[in-house]
């Protein structure tokens, strides 16, 4: 277990996103260079519709809306009046137009949305494309963002200090911009695309106590769900308009709701409580990379502290044990594991948590499979890189099917964990990047499986 501890650790960052920066490639021997297949996308969402009550999900709208993340409040409701143009400008990476128009129909189809893209002029969004080198020193700790009033980054730097660019500000929505990376993996592009423009069309805050959306900054979820449209068809309701209090959208929203999801009038209401700020403030400091590894680890425990004296049993307490073993693995790995079981408890016991438990498949498979233990591992990863291909997260489908190759090489399934295997790489070409980066997932996956096995 021990000599295992550290490709967990390393695993368990490639089970929440594709890397963030381009590093030095291993410098030991490497393998005979794979002639990796072609890169896999995916075809046709397959997005869950919201199994909340209507009364959660007003007030998820309201809080969204009416307040930012950090915890000044709008007065305002604000939201494109007008059909919404876009406009790519910079240098988007291969693969980007597909996932743009495949967004855009969505937002369309599923959200009743009015945008189209236009090739020139002034747009009401400017999608730029630009270098993450160019996004971190507009925003040190962004990997994209959305910013009102501007077209260009350039324009943005500018005005940085502006009124004009502060959202609390904002009273009308009419000119946004929107940059993200051209130099990464075409699923973190992607990712930034859904988050960024959504938020450029939709509310500007993140709630963590969201299970189910990708307006929540646990980076769980890598496209817009079922909520999230929900949410973004409510927003451009008839019966709203920019201007509108508070009050004046609450009053409203309970037949907006009815009319949209008539299901979440018949659902019961299981309503979570807000999150403190001590809470969110500890949880990050823990993933934050800034801060040694020994004050990451005292805020993870403060998070887990601070989750167990509320009597929280949601996927907030879990995830406070998810990280929790995320940084244990190389100390004590036998923790580690007791936490990951642990967040497994609570995740099981709440609805819309799949895409979590996949995640933490991934720890509780890769012990399985360092142990030798090639059924309880299979067991784990079938249904949950069935649950990763339905959320498109080809990151985390490629890990588990890494893994899921490997526990069948241990039962001695050569020939199937030979096609798994194969088909892991093209999903990890898009989830990961660079083939060298694929390569090193792949040999890092395989070091897992116990010496002669």
């Amino acid at each position: 277990m021990q000599a295992a501890a550290g490709v967990l650790a390393a695993l368990a960052l490639a089970a929440c996103t594709a890397p963030t920066a381009r590093v030095e490639a291993p410098t030991r021997a490497a393998a005979t260079p794979l002639a990796l297949p072609p890169v896999k996308v995916f075809s046709a969402p397959r997005p869950q519709a919201p199994q909340r009550a209507n009364a959660e999900i007003a007030r998820d709208f309201l809080d969204l809306h009416f307040q930012l993340e950090g915890g000044s409040t709008l007065p305002h409701f604000t939201r494109f009046e007008t059909p919404i143009t876009l406009r790519v400008t910079g240098a988007p990476p291969p693969g980007f137009n597909r996932d743009l128009s495949a967004l855009l129909s969505r937002l369309q189809a599923e959200a009743g949305i009015s945008i189209r893209r236009v090739a020139s002029g002034d747009a009401s969004i400017t999608i730029q494309a630009v270098t993450r080198a160019e996004i971190r020193r507009a925003l040190p700790k962004a990997a994209c963002f959305v910013v009102p009033n501007v077209s260009s980054l350039a324009e943005y730097r500018r005005n940085r200090r502006s009124p004009r660019t502060n959202w609390a500000l904002l009273r009308e929505r009419s000119r946004l911009a929107v940059f993200i990376p051209n130099d990464t993996s075409p699923q973190e592009v992607r990712d930034c695309l859904h988050e960024e423009l959504a938020q450029a069309i939709g509310p500007l805050n993140d709630l963590y106590r969201l299970p189910d959306s990708i307006f929540n900054d646990d980076n769980m979820h890598a496209v817009l769900t079922g909520f999230d449209m929900l949410i973004l068809r409510a927003t451009y309701a008839p019966e709203l308009q920019t201007g509108m209090t508070r009050a004046q959208v609450a009053a409203r929203l309970p037949a907006i709701l009815s009319r949209l999801n008539p299901r979440g009038n018949r659902v019961a209401a299981w309503p979570l409580p807000a999150t403190p700020r001590a809470w969110s403030a500890a949880y990050e400091q823990a993933l934050g990379p800034q801060a040694a590894l020994r004050e990451r680890l005292r805020a993870a425990n403060r998070a887990a502290e601070i989750a167990r004296d509320l009597g929280w049993s949601d996927h907030r307490r879990a995830m406070s044990h998810y990280t929790l073993g995320r940084m244990l693995h190389i100390r004590e790995p036998e923790l580690a594991l007791r936490h990951f079981l642990t967040a497994q408890t609570y995740l099981q016991a709440q609805r819309g948590t799949a895409i979590h438990q996949a995640k933490l498949a991934v720890q509780l498979a890769a012990h399985d499979v360092a142990t030798g233990d090639g059924a309880a591992a299979l067991a784990r990863l079938k249904p949950a890189a069935a649950t990763a291909a339905a959320h498109e997260n080809a990151a985390l489908l490629s890990t588990l099917l890494m893994l899921q190759a490997e526990a069948l090489d241990l039962q001695g399934k050569t020939v199937e964990a030979r096609r798994v295997r194969l088909d892991s790489l093209g999903w990890a070409r898009y989830g990961f990047g660079p083939d060298w980066v694929v390569e090193a997932r792949l040999e890092e996956v395989a070091a897992l499986r116990p010496a002669g096995s």
